[in-house]
């Protein structure tokens, strides 16, 4: 089969290593159009059992990637300057080159052709020309979607609130949600280490937020300033970095249709999922699980690109209900803001619907009784 990817990143990369692996005589290629040593942001998250999901069908994958990951029991909402540290939520966390770098050598390993600095950038190109299967695989503004939203049945819905993805050498213990109380409103901060010296932290605030604090008409030099003073506690005295960062808006994008004819999505360009779930770049490696699954499972492309749809949605449609609800509690964090730092802790912890009360009592029977306490309506006087 002649497969052709467009886009280098964790959902083309591993599928393209994936589809090798099963047949060394497939002709698979990846197109990337930036260098092999660049990448936007710092680290990514891995929720939960990080890359347990990997071990049934890539035993080789999980032991190469897990010992590159920085991992941790716990979360922290911080309230002002009040932390709340909340058990029973595991994370895991890599440098998103760190990733990448290792997925390159690994699908080079296996024969992968990935031609970087290539800017592919219609389905008429003749680099994808006499391709059985095109994949894009190309992110949240890929153009193969773009140019085809009819097809696919595009929705994009774009959110209000505005965040920009920073570093720091500040290395924090645990992944950390910071919110705090300014003349402009709530600013939050999404920190956590990706590495022994490094640390990601996104910072978030609502619309109306960002154009009270004026943002629009700041610098880079300026933007990363202003952030610095509103978490200097935090801080430490670190500083804010920046890797062409950028304040932008989140796109929360869905297809009804995933394929057609010989080309297929896959990874954001299929859809996003908020990174406050912390799911992104798993939902991209699963994706390539999945079509992989369904390629070898089926007698014809039709029928496999019929089948990866059919087998991922319902899973995926949970992640994304939660994602959705996630989006949602962010945009009324200055709201939410006024509710005692428990309260807060734990409004964000039930925020999705997927966690209850008797799951946070599992995960956290101290922030359980804590809030029981503050609410003798509900459960009594007698705490």
């Amino acid at each position: 089969m002649k497969i052709r990817i467009i886009g280098g990143g964790p959902a083309g990369l591993y599928f393209a290593a994936l589809m090798k692996r099963e047949n060394p005589a497939h002709d698979v290629v990846v197109f990337e159009r930036g260098p092999r040593d660049a990448t936007w942001g710092f680290g990514v998250v891995f929720s939960d059992r990080a890359l347990e999901f990997l071990r049934a069908d890539d035993e080789a994958m999980y032991q190469l990637l897990t010992p590159l990951m920085e991992t941790w029991p716990n979360l922290t909402i911080v309230h002002n300057d009040t932390p709340v540290p909340i058990t029973g939520n595991g994370f895991a966390s890599i440098g998103r080159l760190e990733l990448l770098s290792r997925l390159y050598a690994h699908a080079e390993s296996l024969g992968v052709k990935i031609e970087f600095d290539s800017e592919v950038t219609t389905l008429d190109h003749p680099a994808l020309a006499g391709a059985d299967l095109i994949v894009g695989a190309n992110g949240a503004f890929s153009w193969v979607r773009n140019e085809n939203e009819d097809r696919f049945g595009t929705e994009t819905d774009m959110r209000p609130n505005r965040f920009i993805w920073y570093g720091t050498s500040k290395v924090f213990d645990s992944l950390s949600l910071t919110f705090r109380e300014t003349e402009h409103g709530v600013f939050c901060a999404h920190h956590y280490r990706y590495s022994p010296t490094m640390s990601t932290f996104l910072v978030e605030v609502t619309d109306a937020t960002w154009q009270r604090a004026g943002f629009a008409g700041m610098n880079e030099d300026e933007t990363i300033r202003h952030c610095e003073q509103v978490f200097a506690n935090d801080l430490g005295g670190a500083p804010i970095l920046s890797n062409k960062s950028y304040w932008r808006q989140f796109p929360a994008v869905t297809n009804r249709q995933w394929s057609f004819g010989n080309v297929v999505l896959m990874g954001d360009a299929l859809r996003t999922a908020h990174f406050s779930i912390g799911s992104g770049t798993r939902l991209a490696m699963e994706d390539a699980i999945a079509l992989w699954k369904a390629l070898r499972d089926s007698g014809s492309l039709a029928e496999g690109m019929a089948l990866y749809q059919e087998r991922r949605l319902p899973p995926m449609k949970k992640i994304l209900d939660a994602a959705t609800a996630s989006i949602r509690w962010y945009e009324r964090m200055d709201q939410l803001i006024c509710l005692s730092p428990v309260d807060f802790a734990y409004s964000y912890m039930t925020r999705t619907g997927r966690v209850d009360h008797s799951e946070v009592t599992r995960r956290d029977p101290k922030l359980a009784a804590a809030w029981e306490h503050s609410h003798p309506e509900i459960f009594g006087d007698s705490y």
